[in-house]
Order: C-alpha cells, then structure tokens, then sequence
C-alpha cells in the first residue's frame, strides 16, 4: 500500500494544486521572454534556426548521411530525423539544468509554511513542454512539407514521450533537493548533459554505432525515447513494447524514489536556505 501511495500521492498533489501549478507554469513561461522585443515568438524562430543550423553543418559541411533502411540522401529528410531527436533531447535538458534551482531559487516558497514545494517539479517540466510543443508544431509541419500525411502510428507518441515526462519530474524533485545541500550539483548538470548528448542518437543512427559498444549507448535513458519516436513519427513502425517497458520500468522507479527523497529532506530546506 505504501509503495502504491508514493505513485499516487504526487498526482493527487498535482490535482489539489493545479491551480497554482498552471499559474506559475505560464509566470516561467513568460518570464522567459520577458523583457524581448519578439517576446514568445522567439519559441518559433529558435526551434527554426536550429534546425537550418544543424542540417547545414551536419549535411553539407560534414556531408553526414543517416544511412538507415529506407533513409534516402535527402537534405530535408536529414533534417526531419535529425530535429525529431534533437527536440527530444531539448526538452529533456530544459529540465534537467533548471533542476537544481528548483528550491534554492525559489527560498520565498521555501519559507511559507502551506506552501506545496512537490508542484515546482511539475512547473519545471511543464514550462519547459510547452516549449517542446512549439518544437514539435514547427518540426510537424515540416514533415508535412517533405513527406505529406504522416503514419497512423503517429498517434502513439504521446505514448513514447511517457516515459521521459515521468523520469523527468522524478529527476527534478531528486536534483532540486540533494542541490540545498550539495550546490556541487548545479555544477555537474551541464557537463553532464553535453555527454549525454553525444552518447544519444541524435546525430547519427544507433545502428552506425559497433555492436560491442551500443549497450551503453543503450542504457542512456534519452537513447529509448528517441529510437521510438522516430518509429512512430517516420518510419511508420509500432511501438516496440519491450523496449518501451523497460523504459517505463525505470522512469517510474526514478519517479518514485525522486518524491521520497524530495520528501524526507524537505523539511531541512528552509534550516539550510
């Protein structure tokens, strides 16, 4: 029943609190833009020039080629594979470097007493989606453009982003409480994610990677997502269920042992704050 209730008890948080949450979710999107003259177009033309920046170097400069099954020579299609892992992996470090401020940033919450300090790990994830779904909209309709109508299995990746959605949030509530004491950890994120980036297939294909060496590309939490997603949203192919569950296995194990870590320490927070 316990170990049941730690699934449970961050959803009804969320619920009770969703109000706030929404809140202070658009306040972080805001702010992000705050202050610029386009203001949340920038949403738009980043996800944009990242793409033409990377197909240019990756395609022309380097001449990459993909050199998957059924993957032709084509610059947009290099473009479409390519922007499909990177706005993935987008997200995912959104949330990860924003992690460890979560709570030293936030000390005014910290110090009131009703305060729900479990809702700024949503907030974090959920500002940083919306910017993943303004990537996602400029990515599909560039997919239009080249391929036209997409695959039915398109419709299973909200499905395939899951997992990721789950690990993250767990990830926030573990990196933003072990920071207040640890601040070494704010440090370590960034490098962190660089590696993690080049050890994922955004760049090139799991496939193009030897054998002997692909398990630890494997074992990368991004590199599941990634691989099925562009299953789904290309390739027309289903959602490989293995690879999925074992995904999902370990996101909900993040995810729980993120809010009970995140609730065992919190109450020193405001001691060390």
């Amino acid at each position: 029943m316990k170990a049941i209730n730690i699934f449970i008890k961050p959803f009804v948080i969320l619920v009770e609190n969703w109000e706030l949450t929404k809140q202070l979710t658009l306040r972080s999107i805001s702010e992000k833009y705050k202050g610029s003259l386009l203001g949340s177009i920038w949403s738009i033309i980043t996800p944009l020039l990242m793409l033409s920046v990377y197909t240019f170097f990756f395609s022309v400069v380097f001449k990459a080629r993909w050199g998957g099954e059924g993957v032709s020579d084509s610059k947009a299609e290099f473009a479409i594979i390519l922007f499909c892992g990177l706005m993935i992996f987008n997200f995912f470090a959104e949330c990860i470097n924003k992690a460890p401020f979560l709570v030293i940033g936030n000390t005014n919450y910290v110090k009131k007493i009703v305060f729900p300090l479990e809702i700024l790990a949503w907030v974090n994830v959920l500002s940083a989606f919306f910017n993943f779904v303004i990537g996602f909209i400029v990515w599909f309709l560039f997919y239009l453009l080249v391929f036209g109508v997409p695959h039915m299995t398109f419709l299973m990746f909200p499905i395939v982003m899951l997992p990721l959605f789950l690990l993250l949030i767990g990830l926030s509530w573990l990196l933003s409480s072990i920071s207040v004491y640890i601040r070494d950890v704010s440090q370590l994120i960034p490098p962190l994610t660089s590696v993690l980036l080049f050890m994922s297939p955004i760049f090139y294909a799991l496939k193009a990677i030897p054998e002997s060496y692909r398990f630890i590309f494997m074992a990368n939490p991004i590199t599941p997502v990634v691989e099925e997603a562009r299953n789904v949203l290309i390739y027309g192919k289903n959602l490989d269920l293995s690879t999925w569950g074992l995904s999902m296995g370990f996101s909900l194990f993040v995810f729980a042992v993120g809010f009970s870590c995140f609730n065992k320490i919190k109450n020193g927070f405001a001691d060390v704050l």
